[in-house]
C-alpha cells in the first residue's frame, strides 16, 4: 500500500512538471505568425522601413491567395 502511494505522488509531480513548465523560446516562435515576427523584428530595428514594407505586402498577398 506504501509503494501505491509513492507512485501516485510521483504521477502528480510529472504531470505537475510536464504541464506547467515555462515554454521555450523556440516553441513560443512557431506559435507565432510570419507577420507577428516581421512586426518584432520592424520594432528591433532589426529591419528598415522599405524591407517591412516590401515583405509586409508579400505576406499578406500570400496569405490572400490560400
Amino acid at each position: 500500500m506504501h509503494a501505491y502511494w509513492w507512485f501516485f505522488w510521483i504521477l502528480i509531480w510529472i504531470s505537475y512538471f510536464s504541464f506547467f513548465t515555462p515554454m521555450r523560446r523556440v516553441a513560443y516562435r512557431q506559435l507565432q505568425s510570419p507577420l507577428q515576427l516581421l512586426q518584432q523584428r520592424y520594432a528591433a530595428g532589426e529591419i528598415t522601413s522599405e524591407e517591412y514594407e516590401e515583405r509586409r505586402t508579400k505576406l499578406t498577398r500570400d496569405a490572400r491567395t490560400r
